[in-house]
């Protein structure tokens, strides 16, 4: 009787991780324009790319410079959008995913197939 009971903390991703990614970046840029979110959480994400391009880095190890690069990135957007009011986040994220709707035309891929024979 092991009854595996439904996850409702996972949500299903759209379209993959890069175009989560840029709409991540979408909803960045449009609170960064929004006038309702604070001047002082604006600063994070712009400390956070002045990070990734001054030549000073926190460790100096050619692998995991990249990854410390990347996780303040991933920090500063984080914290960012926790910072915004949650209604104004809100709003940003049901607009942009009005514009995530696929097409079923869209998810067709059109391809040559080859039938390989064991023998």
């Amino acid at each position: 009787m092991d009854e595996k009971k439904p996850n409702n903390l996972l949500v299903p991703q759209q379209g993959g991780v890069i175009r989560n990614v840029l709409n991540q970046l979408k909803l960045i840029f449009r609170l960064m324009g929004d006038s309702r979110v604070n001047i002082f959480a604006k600063l994070i994400p712009l400390g956070a790319l002045i990070y990734l391009v001054s030549p000073i880095d926190a460790i100096s190890i050619p692998v995991i410079g990249a990854l410390d690069d990347a996780a303040i990135l991933w920090l500063g957007s984080y914290v960012f959008t926790e910072l915004c009011p949650p209604a104004v986040v809100a709003e940003h994220m049901k607009e942009l995913a009005g514009n995530m709707n696929v097409n079923a035309q869209d998810e067709i891929v059109d391809v040559e197939a080859t039938d390989i024979s064991d023998k």
